[in-house]
C-alpha cells in the first residue's frame, strides 16, 4: 500500500508534514511517496530520520511547483499541472498510490482530485466530510465546504456517502439526521424540507431533523447540510475549542488554588484535550471522487498528518468507495432527484 503525500502544502512547511509521514510509517505497514522539492525533502529526512529503516519505504517525486494558499483553486490547477498536489493525485490516477493526502490549499486539493480522478458513478457533486467529537462516537458532517449552493439530491447523495464513510468508526447502521433550525418535521428552508422527503423514502437509517445544539450529543452518526452551513459549523466548533482552552488557561494561571486543582486534575484535562483535538481525527476525506483523497487542516501537526495517512489507509482497506457506489445504486432514483 503506497500513499502520496503533498509534502509542500500546509502552514508549517515540509518538516511538519514529513515528521507526520515518518510517524505513520513507524505505526503502519505502508509506503509513502513524498511529492515536492527533493532537496528540501531530503534535508528534512536527514534531520528527522537519518538512520532508520523508515527511509527504505519512502520515495520522492520531485517538483518545485506549489499551489499557494491564496491562489484561485481552479486557475491554479489549470496553470500548475506539475504542482505537488496535482502530481500527488496523478499518482493515484496511474495506480501508483492508493490515496493522496494534502494540507495545502483545500480548494485546489478538491479541484485536483476531481480533475485527475473524476467522480464515482451516480455522484453529482463530490463533497468534504468531517468527523467531529461527541459525547459518544464521532459524528460525520457533510458537506463542510465544497458545495455552497446545493439541491436536494446533492444533500441526499451526501447522506449516502457520509453514511458509508461513518462505518470506519464501527457503526453498523449509521443514524442520519439533517441539520436545521428545529427538531419538528417541517422546520427549515425549502432545501431542508425537500431533502427530508428524499431521506425519509430512502433505505438509510434516517432519524429526522437535528438542531445545532444536538450535533455533539452523539445521538446521530451522520449530519447532512450544504457546504456553506457545514463550513460555518466546522469553523465555529474549532474556534470554540480554542477559546474555551484559552479561558481555562487564563483561569488556572490567575489563581494559586486553581493551579493546585489543575495539577490534581491534570489527567482529566489531558484526556479532554485529546478528545477534542482535531489532530486526532486526521483530515477530511473527499467523498464521491473515483479514488481516495484527504484534505488536512493547514495548521496540521505531525500527529494530524500521521492520522490523516492512517485514515486514508483505512478508507481504502474498508472499501468505502465500493460501499458508496452500492448505496447510490440502491437509491438511484432518489439520488437523481424527483422529476
Amino acid at each position: 500500500m503506497r500513499i502520496a503525500l503533498d509534502a509542500m502544502g500546509g502552514d508549517h512547511g515540509p518538516e511538519e508534514l514529513i515528521a507526520g509521514a515518518i510517524l505513520a510509517l513507524e505505526e503502519a505497514d505502508l509506503e509513502l511517496t513524498l511529492v515536492g522539492d527533493e532537496s528540501e525533502i531530503k534535508a528534512c529526512l536527514n534531520r528527522l530520520a537519518p538512520d532508520t529503516s523508515v527511509s527504505a519505504r519512502l520515495q520522492i517525486l520531485h517538483t518545485v511547483e506549489v499551489v499557494e494558499m491564496g491562489e484561485s483553486p481552479v486557475e491554479a490547477t489549470r496553470r500548475k499541472k506539475n504542482s505537488s498536489v496535482m502530481l500527488a493525485f496523478d499518482l493515484v490516477k496511474k495506480g501508483e498510490a492508493i490515496a493522496a493526502v494534502s494540507a495545502g490549499n483545500s480548494g485546489a486539493t478538491m479541484a485536483a482530485a476531481v480533475r485527475k480522478l473524476g467522480r464515482l458513478k451516480n455522484v453529482s457533486r463530490p463533497g468534504i466530510a468531517s468527523a467531529l467529537p461527541t459525547l459518544k462516537k464521532p459524528v460525520v458532517m457533510m458537506d463542510v465546504g465544497a458545495n455552497v449552493d446545493c439541491r436536494p439530491q446533492h444533500l441526499f447523495q451526501f447522506a449516502l456517502m457520509a453514511s458509508s464513510f461513518s462505518r470506519i468508526f464501527d457503526i453498523e447502521s449509521p443514524r442520519v439526521g439533517i441539520l436545521t433550525i428545529g427538531e419538528e418535521t417541517g422546520k427549515g428552508n425549502q432545501l431542508v424540507k425537500d431533502t427530508w422527503d428524499l431521506l425519509s423514502e430512502s433505505s438509510l437509517n434516517f432519524v429526522g431533523n437535528v438542531e445545532g445544539r444536538d450535533v455533539f450529543q452523539g445521538d446521530v452518526d451522520v449530519v447532512v447540510c450544504d457546504g456553506f452551513v457545514g463550513n460555518v459549523c466546522l469553523k465555529i466548533s474549532e474556534g470554540l475549542v480554542e477559546a474555551a482552552s484559552q479561558m481555562l488557561r487564563e483561569g488556572i494561571m490567575g489563581s494559586t488554588l486553581a493551579k493546585i486543582g489543575y495539577f490534581l486534575a491534570r489527567p482529566v484535562f489531558q484526556k479532554f484535550k485529546k478528545r477534542v483535538d482535531y489532530a486526532e481525527y486526521g483530515g477530511a476525506p473527499l467523498l464521491g471522487i473515483n479514488g481516495t483523497g484527504i484534505i488536512c487542516h493547514g495548521k496540521s501537526s505531525s500527529v494530524a498528518i500521521k492520522n490523516a495517512i492512517l485514515e486514508a489507509q483505512k478508507i481504502v482497506s474498508m472499501e468505502v468507495n465500493n460501499k458508496i457506489v452500492e448505496s447510490l445504486a440502491a437509491n438511484v432514483k432518489l439520488a437523481e432527484g424527483k422529476s
